[in-house]
This record gives C-alpha cells, structure tokens and sequence, in this order.
C-alpha cells in the first residue's frame, strides 16, 4: 500500500531515538503523525521541528491510550516504546519484572487491543512492532527483557492469523545494536557507557530503522513484510557455552 492509503499514525517511545526517527518520517511522508512519550519537553521539541500532534504520557496508562485511540482512528501503530533492566533472573528485583512486562509487552498487546478492530472494520491498516534480536537469540543477562521481546515476536505472528481475509498488516522490525540513548537509560549516561555501546562501533542509526519501517509500510498492498531484522555488518547474534566437568562449582 503506498503511503497515500493512510492519514493517520501512532507512535510510542517517541521523544528521542528510534521513536522520534519514525516520527520525523512519517511526517515527511504527510501523515498526520501522533508522538507519544514520556518527557512532555523532548515532545515540545519533536513538534516544532516536524508538526506532530504529541501525547505526554506513561504508554502503561491505558485510560490515556484508551482515550487517544478513541479519538483518532489510526491507520498505523509503532509498538516502539521499551525499556529494560541489566542482568540475569538471578539480579531481578519483583519492581524490574513488573516495570518491563508493563511497558515492553502489557502496553503492546493493550495497544494493539484498542486499534486492531477498527482497522479490520475499515480494512486497512499497518501494525509495526518492533522487538529485538534478544528475542530470537539468547546471549548473556537481561533474561527478562529476552523474555517480554520474545513474547513480541510470537505476537507479531499471532497478529497475521488474527488479521487474516483483512487488508491488515503486521510487521516485526528486529534491531540488534543501534546507536540511540538506549545504553544511557540502561547503564546510565557516562563515557564508559558510550565507549562500551557505540564509540568505535560502525552501528546502525536510529534513521536506517525508520527507513526499514517506511519501507514495509510502503510495500503493495499484496505485499506484508513480516519480519525485518537489522543488525551492524560487524555484529553477529548466538554462541554456545560448554563447561568442563572441573569448571563447576559444586559446593553445596
């Protein structure tokens, strides 16, 4: 479906980053683009340079996402919005748990409640969630944030059967390492920070991620684009792990 077809977007996690990339190009694209986040400032920003309509608030506030779904009927939904803890399940607090089923997975499947029937009824539509390769390898710590993007990537799939005989489609953008803020909220904003996540590294931006997105949206209408996974060239996802006997600890 060329862009043409749609008037209207939502897009969550959108003050900065990957968030604020896709809104900047939807708008490029003359769709009247919604921007909804957090920092009421970073949005003020985001507005003026690019004429979006913004929403200052929590994506885990489902009365705010019923009330502005129920004003608008929105042709596309960006399932940006993400957060995570460092750290295997073995670091977990009871609050990080909570904090990322909230916002990774609870916000999307909620979202995805309040806008999918009104795209069926108008048989039109583009959901776009986007996941992580955390969700389709394993690697070391983070197990809660593999497990809610997991659950993003099985309902991405899940989406296409619901969605089936409409012309509704679901597309998974799965990124690896990009360079976005991201490491700063996790690990906190610091030069050992950027010298680990992005100083030296050749990393995708924020912008190709949009790019992949406008491109799904963008396909003929025959055309779904089911899964896109980004990755930098030098980056490769997986490994295996193998112990010697005399390696563990078998102290009791």
């Amino acid at each position: 479906m060329p862009f043409s077809d749609y008037r209207t977007a939502l897009v969550t996690g959108a003050s900065s980053g990957i968030g604020a990339a896709v809104v900047e190009r939807l708008c490029r694209e003359g769709l009247q683009v919604h921007a909804l986040a957090r920092s009421a400032d970073a949005l003020a920003a985001l507005a003026a340079r690019t004429g979006c309509t913004v929403h200052a608030v929590d994506v885990t506030d489902l009365a705010a996402l019923t009330a502005i779904t129920e004003a608008t009927a929105f042709d596309i939904v960006v399932n940006n919005a993400g957060v995570d803890r460092p750290g295997s399940l073995l670091q977990a607090d009871a609050e990080g748990i909570d904090l990322l089923l909230d916002v990774n997975l609870r916000a999307v499947l909620q979202l995805c409640r309040l806008t999918l029937p009104g795209m069926m009824a108008r048989n039109c539509g583009h959901i776009v969630n986007i996941s992580s390769i955390a969700g389709t390898y394993h690697f070391g710590g983070n197990t809660t944030y593999h497990a809610t993007k997991a659950a993003v990537h099985m309902l991405s799939r899940q989406l296409r059967i619901d969605a089936c005989g409409k012309q509704v489609r679901v597309t998974e953008i799965c990124p690896g390492r990009v360079a976005t803020e991201i490491f700063g909220h996790v690990h906190g904003d610091s030069a050992a920070t950027r010298a680990r996540f992005i100083e030296g590294f050749a990393l995708p931006q924020a912008s190709d991620i949009a790019d992949a997105i406008a491109f799904a949206v963008a396909a003929p209408q025959a055309v779904n684009v089911g899964m896109i996974e980004i990755m930098p060239t030098l980056q490769v996802p997986g490994g295996l792990t193998t112990l010697r006997a005399d390696q563990v600890d078998a102290s009791v």
